[in-house]
């Protein structure tokens, strides 16, 4: 079985950086599988979640608000302003961000940017999305 080194980096710090069999993420041209030996890329990732295996076949999501990823011979990086790993994401949290954002769009008021309301319900649903793939991971371990 090939592994290679996966490094998760946000703004802040570094999320993860490990051996892993594979990655998925979801780039601006669709989603990505990621394995070993894959061809050299570099490429933006749209919000959303980054999903990776390590070598025992345990799984892990990563929220990412975008950002880049790049593939190297034996290393994959993927660089976010944000990134949290989905067990630290709080559901309370982004269920009242998402229902503040979407009352925000239903609102409409004139002096706001519906594109930048509806970017910020995206990446609420992404966070959410990462949350309940992560509690259904945690759930299969069990």
């Amino acid at each position: 079985m090939s592994t290679f080194t996966l490094t998760i980096v946000s703004a802040e710090n570094k999320i993860f950086e490990g051996e892993v069999k594979s990655v998925q993420a979801t780039g601006i041209e669709g989603e990505l599988g990621i394995l070993a030996g894959h061809t050299p890329l570099l490429t933006a990732i749209k919000p959303g979640i980054v999903k990776f295996t390590y070598t025992d076949g345990i799984e892990e999501v990563v929220y990412v608000s975008g950002g880049f990823l790049e593939v190297q011979p034996n290393i994959v990086t993927v660089l976010a302003d944000v990134a949290i790993r989905g067990s630290e994401l709080d559901e309370e949290r982004i269920l009242a961000a998402k229902k503040k954002a979407e009352e925000n769009i239903v609102a409409k008021s004139a002096d706001t940017n519906h594109e930048l309301l509806t970017a910020k319900l995206s990446r609420e649903l992404a966070k959410l999305r990462a949350y309940e793939l992560t509690e259904k991971l945690v759930k299969n371990k069990r």
